[in-house]
């Protein structure tokens, strides 16, 4: 394994295109499981000037059941109104009032529809049968003691520039600046360790006259200062900038860029640090493995780190759609840890609290059946504070039960 190295890793806000998608999706996921925590969703939304559209598959108690309501093609009374309303909601909380892209002013087109009963009769569970996974696929955690929050340094920096810009957009601190932005950190490595940043690079939607004279400079010097807060003093000693480096940015959002769900799940995990499953999470109810078992290898990786078992971990798992057990668990701490791979393997095996790691089992362990997810839809799904309902997968609580397995 290589100690000394550059690596990039990088963030976009929640004014991004595909991130608006996202928070669209997710906001669609906690509205239903609010009305029924047992809801299943798969919702897409696409996103372009003064436009949003939602496509996918759901079932829902007290909102879609095809034989309640026939007369309304399955829908309850105001439910098409009230899925309007919250996907407006949420372009408005983005800060999206702009004449290409409007949360008032765009047009909504609902495409959402039942679920197939041939997907529904492999997952549910009946008899004997237990609850399968919504689909095939391989899902990747992982955790490296880089940074307090067991993140890829690259990917928390990247975040948090971001996190800031938007936060001081808010509360008028920096009111030249519009939602959409981008940012992107490389750091130096030397005995695996971050010593340097070299290059940072900030793209960010601003208002009229911030691509010129003095307002570009004010606009720079901002960057500048955000940046200098968030990252050590160490590791701005060498620091190449590139702030807009296109120019003017005042065209953005959806109205620049189309957005999809699920376009950012590098962004959304670990950077490019650790592998990705291909799948991606925002707009899927927690019986899809692409996002419960996601999180599970997350909290398990982030476990076995904060155990001090490893000081870096990988963990893969794999289901077959319709099947409860899991075909494969794989456990690499990089030749890092204190134990062998496999001891950790027979270990996590042995917990009876995870249920087998069974997709029912990861829902009730991680308690995932809760509207909790429009927040994970920017700025990352791990490297959060595990608050309340929100986050489970960040707590550390399985740390003791990990070292008596051993």
């Amino acid at each position: 394994m290589r100690a000394n190295y550059l690596f990039t890793s990088e963030s976009v806000s929640e004014g991004h295109p595909d991130k608006v998608s996202d928070q669209i999706s997710d906001a669609i996921v906690d509205l239903f499981l609010s009305k029924d925590p047992e809801a299943r969703v798969a919702c897409e939304t696409l996103t372009t000037t003064q436009l949003v559209v939602l496509a996918g598959e759901i079932r829902c108690k007290g909102v879609y059941e095809k034989e309640k309501w026939p007369e309304n093609d399955g829908w309850a009374p105001g439910a098409k109104e009230e899925i309007e309303q919250v996907v407006r909601q949420t372009v408005k909380d983005i800060g999206y009032a702009q004449d290409g892209f409007h949360w008032e002013t765009l047009r909504f087109y609902n495409q959402l529809h039942g679920q197939s009963a041939h997907i529904a009769q492999g997952v549910d569970a009946s008899g004997n049968k237990d609850e399968g996974a919504g689909d095939q696929g391989i899902m990747f955690g992982y955790a490296t003691d880089e940074t307090p929050d067991l993140m890829p340094a690259t990917l928390y920096y990247s975040h948090k520039i971001l996190e800031r810009m938007a936060a001081d957009r808010r509360s008028g601190a920096a009111p030249f600046l519009e939602p959409d932005a981008k940012s992107q950190v490389t750091l130096r490595y030397e005995g695996s360790i971050p010593v340097a940043a070299t290059a940072i690079v900030v793209s960010t939607q601003h208002a009229k006259g911030y691509d010129e004279g003095a307002k570009e400079a004010a606009l720079h010097a901002y960057v500048k200062k955000v940046v200098a807060d968030i990252l050590p003093a160490h590791l701005l000693t060498e620091t190449e900038y590139h702030i807009n480096p296109t120019g003017s940015f005042e065209i953005g959002g959806p109205d620049g860029d189309a957005g999809l769900t699920g376009r950012k799940i590098i962004v959304d995990t670990y950077g490019g640090a650790a592998p990705h499953g291909g799948g991606a999470f925002s707009g899927k109810d927690p019986t899809k493995v692409d996002r419960s078992a996601a999180y599970i290898t997350r909290y398990l990786a982030k476990n076995i780190v904060a155990a001090g078992l490893a000081t870096r971990c990988t963990i893969q798992l794999a289901y077959a759609i319709g099947v409860s057990k899991p075909l494969s668990l794989y456990v690499d701490t990089h030749g890092t840890g204190t134990v062998g791979d496999d001891k950790l393997e027979e270990a996590i095996k042995s917990i009876d609290a995870l249920g087998g790691l069974t997709p029912r089992g990861i829902r009730t362990h991680l308690q995932l059946n809760k509207p909790i997810y429009r927040k994970t839809a920017a700025y990352g799904h791990f490297g959060r504070k595990a608050e309340g309902d929100f986050f489970p997968w960040e707590k550390t609580d399985l740390v003791d039960a990990l070292k008596a397995a051993l």
